[in-house]
């Protein structure tokens, strides 16, 4: 083989490699992060369920949150999820407010970004709820009712934080809900941003059984919030005489619901959100955003209700001492 014929067939190959290095980059998967409040046993199907879904879809999907709710953590995780080339953020906010640069700078950098429990988060793309926000709190009522069997008493609400909009919307739909249904029923103070500390619930509940030593029941939206006001009523030997109805994940809460601390959580499933998001994330990065309108299904879940930037499902579920045992969450 004579040099001329070397040259051609090293320019050949370098162009075969070059051609199909570009066609792998090109049709590379897609990164997203799945990124939630905190870890705990209320998220571990999102990160399951997302990460499955990723497969399913043709994404890579992969999970980091910090050991607790702590919001400038979750600022922390997401820039550098930006700096290493993600192409879209899957995020349960801890604050709503406190991520809105953060979200800003994804998005123009061609991120999408996608969240949970923030009905119409600034500077995302879209947002995913399992539950109509507003019927899910009021159902929180009609439960408290139920189950004490009157529609009289003080009661108290615990949130996760006064920035959360998911568990403040809840809250105030329950409130105003009460005041409209259920005037008996009063309200001991403002919301306490207790519910994602467990050990700080536990001392709210301690305190609010010393002021108001006639409250009949705790109201907890956040995943600690339940708990917490169970271990008090434990302590001081009140869990007969004051309802708790929470958010909590049935494993986290089994314990309590078996020995009435806790009487019902109501909620919802977390990985079917991650399902969601990851489907819908992945039809914006693949240039169909315009599919995303009333009447879009995804698989599996169903037809949500699109209102604006939010994509709303209604699949509350109630979880009590007598079916617990059935998840595993």
């Amino acid at each position: 083989m004579n040099k001329e014929v070397l040259v051609m067939v090293i320019a050949l190959v370098a162009c075969s490699l070059f051609a199909q290095g570009t066609k792998e980059a090109g049709s590379a998967m897609p990164e997203m992060i799945l990124n939630p409040k905190l870890i705990s046993a209320w998220f571990q199907p999102y990160e399951a369920d997302g990460i499955a879904a990723g497969n399913e879809y043709g994404a890579k999907v992969y999970f980091k949150a910090s050991a607790a709710a702590d919001e400038a953590e979750q600022v922390r995780i997401l820039e550098d999820a930006i700096n290493t080339g993600v192409n879209a953020l899957l995020v349960v906010p801890n604050d709503a407010n406190s991520l809105v640069p953060t979200f800003k700078k994804a998005r123009a950098q061609g991120i999408v970004v996608m969240t949970h429990e923030s009905p119409n988060q600034p500077e995302a793309d879209f947002d995913i709820e399992m539950i109509d926000n507003v019927k899910f709190g009021e159902k929180f009522i009609e439960e408290f009712v139920r189950i004490t069997g009157s529609k009289e008493g003080e009661y108290a609400i615990f949130v996760g934080s006064l920035t959360v909009p998911a568990h403040n919307i809840w809250a105030d739909a329950a409130i105003a809900y009460a005041k409209k249904n259920y005037p008996g029923l009063k309200l001991v103070a403002s919301k306490f941003p207790v519910s994602e500390d467990r050990n700080a619930a536990r001392q709210q509940t301690l305190e609010l059984l010393q002021v108001y030593p006639k409250l009949k029941g705790i109201l907890g939206f956040g995943s600690q919030g339940g708990p917490g006001a169970a271990q008090a009523l434990r302590e001081v030997g009140r869990t007969a005489d004051v309802t708790v109805i929470c958010t909590t994940s049935p494993a986290e809460a089994s314990p309590f619901l078996k020995d009435g601390s806790i009487d019902e959580c109501i909620l919802w499933s977390s990985g079917d959100a991650a399902k969601a998001m990851v489907y819908i994330a992945k039809l914006v990065l693949d240039g169909k955003r315009d599919q995303i309108k009333q009447g879009i299904e995804i698989p599996g879940l169903g037809k949500p209700t699109v209102d604006g930037m939010n994509l709303v499902f209604d699949f509350p579920l109630i979880v009590d001492k007598t079916n617990s045992d059935k998840y595993n969450f």
